[in-house]
């Protein structure tokens, strides 16, 4: 199902500079394991943030390229920029076609004003708004797009809001009622916000694996590996009672909004 929405952009905008920086620091490395288990996006969403008529896009923390290739895919030139050399290993031979710079999405030191179009798909909260917003409007056209996306395990569904505080997804979002917080910066206009509920198959391994691919394993050690194992071992296989190798369907929830270069 999609619909357009009126708010609700995805991340956290509670996270200071600092943080930002700590967090993201955890996908210094295992940019393969990252491309193997985390889904790609909806057509939908690339259909929403894509503007007619763009011909060439940066992908501001690319990192392996799972949406880079979607907008290579619609035939976009497209430049990947991301600070990990992990995560760009598997985006090369993903999108051999895309350029690809190892920089700070706040710093990427492209061209000034040869873009149509700037995106950043499950990175965002991880790059400075100010800055952010500033080198991508260095980077468009005047009125060019600035598109952002957000994956998130969809926590309207019961087991799935307990399984994201199992796994420290990061996907558990307090409500929020009334104007929503902007996300980007001057010059940039009004936002636009979609949404798309969606569901991925996966297995208990599948889940496992996605666990493993989140800050918050990669910032922990031995002990609390264990844990977080042992948690969602029950939480499967004795709460819900599924089966070793069963197929789960997963829901999950995509949140993008755009918004143009004044």
């Amino acid at each position: 199902m999609t619909r357009p929405v009126p708010n609700r952009p995805g991340g956290d905008p509670r996270l200071d500079n600092a943080s930002r920086q700590s967090l993201g620091a955890a996908f210094a490395t295992g940019g393969e394991h990252y491309h193997a288990v985390r889904p790609s996006y909806p057509a939908q969403t690339v259909e929403f943030m894509v503007p007619a008529g763009a011909r060439t896009a940066v992908d501001l923390g690319a990192g392996t390229g799972l949406f880079t290739r979607l907008l290579a895919d619609r035939g976009l030139e497209v430049t990947a920029v991301d600070p990990s050399a992990s995560m760009l290993e598997p985006l090369r031979r993903a999108v051999p076609a895309a350029a690809v710079v190892q920089a700070a999405a706040e710093h990427t030191g492209l061209q000034t004003g040869g873009f149509d179009l700037v995106t950043s798909a499950q990175a965002w909260h991880w790059i400075d708004p100010d800055a952010g917003s500033a080198e991508a409007a260095r980077l468009l056209r005047p009125g060019g797009t600035l598109a952002l996306v957000w994956n998130q395990l969809d926590t309207s569904v019961p087991w799935v809001h307990r399984l994201t505080r199992i796994m420290h997804a990061g996907d558990v979002h307090a409500a929020r009622s009334g104007r929503p917080q902007r996300r980007t910066r001057a010059p940039f206009g009004a936002e636009e916000h979609h949404e798309v509920h969606w569901t991925d198959r996966t297995t208990p391994a599948g889940l496992h694996a996605l666990m493993a691919s989140r800050s918050y394993w990669l910032r922990s050690g031995e002990r609390i590996h264990a844990r977080m194992t042992a948690n969602l071992e029950w939480y499967l296989h004795e709460h819900l009672g599924f089966a070793p190798d069963e197929t789960i369907e997963l829901p999950y929830l995509t949140l993008a909004l755009r918004t143009r270069r004044g």
